[in-house]
């Protein structure tokens, strides 16, 4: 195998797409803060022992593990950037008030979620923390929404669920319970055959449960009729009522045209939500741009109980999606160090323009930059002039 191959899932970013991730990394970050988050940087790794402290999730499968040289003890590389921003706001930031934190950092998968998804990611997120009302939510689906607008994205579709359905129904069969992370994932990609071969698999399994579960995959589109026709075909029980209220109340609040609620996507690929999750679909993407949702008590893993809200997104999965990144317009320059032509340099570049000073005998090829100008000297003085 030659030495220069990468692992599979990894690639690299080359120069025009590593930019324009760059800049949506700027303009998000840029965005987030006009709303009043303040940005925070968690190690990329850190003991395992606190990276799944969230029991039960599945970023436990999803942590690769190192061997800490220094102590022998065991590390795990981050796969998932929100559990570190809880632990900062608990056990760190230490407040009593309403916190808003955003972050932006590469995570690694230790296997990829999909066939066409990469193992390494570069998660943008916000979230606030210490806010228990609906409105904390609506807050952060419209600055979802506002960060997919900001970078380009045409017509996205807001998708709804509250989880707490789907517990609910599960809590009706006992037999059931301990299979929750598998039904959850078996609701999410609406895989009618896998949940009738689990129903197989469980003996004594409540039938009423397992059809409760079925029709919840048949439970999507428009929010308000779907809300109705869940109130008609799913249990009746103070539990599902309760949390169908809920979903109703968040939509009446959300003054969003593209909305839909599908009551069978539990939440994607994290297990630590306990409240409403939403997710951002658009036209060029195979899968959810954006997903999000409430996780209070995270937490109180981390020493203090508060609740809590966010949404997070891969930047290079955004970008790919994007039109193609186009060269920018750039100045070339002879080679040169005498003192007005180093003036000129820095004055353009001071700018902001983008100057190219040659070497000698150096092509003027570069698929990043489009060289339509030329710095020449006329009697005396430095000029741009167009390229014809």
């Amino acid at each position: 195998m030659s030495n220069w191959l990468l692992p599979e899932s990894l690639a690299d970013v080359l120069p025009a797409e590593a930019r324009r991730i760059e800049e949506l990394r700027r303009y998000l970050l840029d965005l987030y803060r006009t709303y009043g988050f303040e940005l925070v940087a968690p190690p990329l790794a850190e003991y395992l022992e606190s990276l799944q402290a969230v029991s039960g999730s599945k970023l436990n499968l999803r942590t690769t593990k190192v061997v800490d040289q220094l102590s022998g003890r065991t590390m795990g590389i981050r796969a998932d950037i929100t559990p570190q921003v809880a632990r900062i706001d608990a056990h760190l930031l230490n407040r009593n008030t309403v916190t808003r934190l955003c972050y932006c950092g590469s995570v690694l998968h230790a296997r990829p979620e999909g066939l066409l998804s990469d193992r390494e990611l570069l998660q943008i997120g916000a979230e606030i923390f210490g806010y228990a009302g609906v409105e904390a939510d609506i807050e952060i689906i419209h600055l979802a929404l506002a960060s997919v607008a900001k970078v380009g994205v045409k017509n996205p579709r807001l998708d709804l669920n509250l989880p707490a359905i789907g517990h609910a129904i599960i809590q009706m069969d006992p037999l059931l319970v301990p299979y929750t992370d598998t039904i959850f994932d078996l609701l999410s990609a609406k895989d009618i055959p896998g949940l009738r071969a689990l129903q197989s698999s469980i003996p004594n399994s409540q039938e009423q449960s397992i059809q409760a579960l079925l029709i919840l995959c048949s439970l999507y589109g428009e929010a308000n009729q779907v809300i109705a026709k869940a109130r008609q075909v799913l249990p009746t029980s103070a539990s599902i009522t309760h949390a169908l209220d809920q979903l109703q109340s968040l939509v009446d609040s959300l003054d969003i045209p593209a909305l839909t609620v599908d009551l069978a996507d539990m939440g994607g690929s994290s297990s630590y939500h306990t409240g409403v999750v939403f997710c951002v679909y658009a036209d060029g993407w195979h899968d959810a741009l954006v997903r999000g949702g409430r996780y209070d008590g995270v937490g109180k893993l981390y020493g203090r109980d508060r609740p809590a809200t966010g949404f997070s997104m891969d930047l290079r999965k955004l970008s790919a999606g994007l039109a193609e990144a186009k060269p920018v317009r750039a100045i070339r320059a002879p080679w040169g160090t005498d003192a007005a032509l180093q003036d000129t340099l820095k004055r353009l570049r001071e700018s902001g323009e983008i100057v190219i000073q040659m070497l000698p005998d150096q092509s003027p090829v570069a698929d990043e930059f489009l060289i339509d100008r030329e710095l020449v000297c006329e009697q005396g003085q430095w000029q741009v002039r167009t390229i014809a």
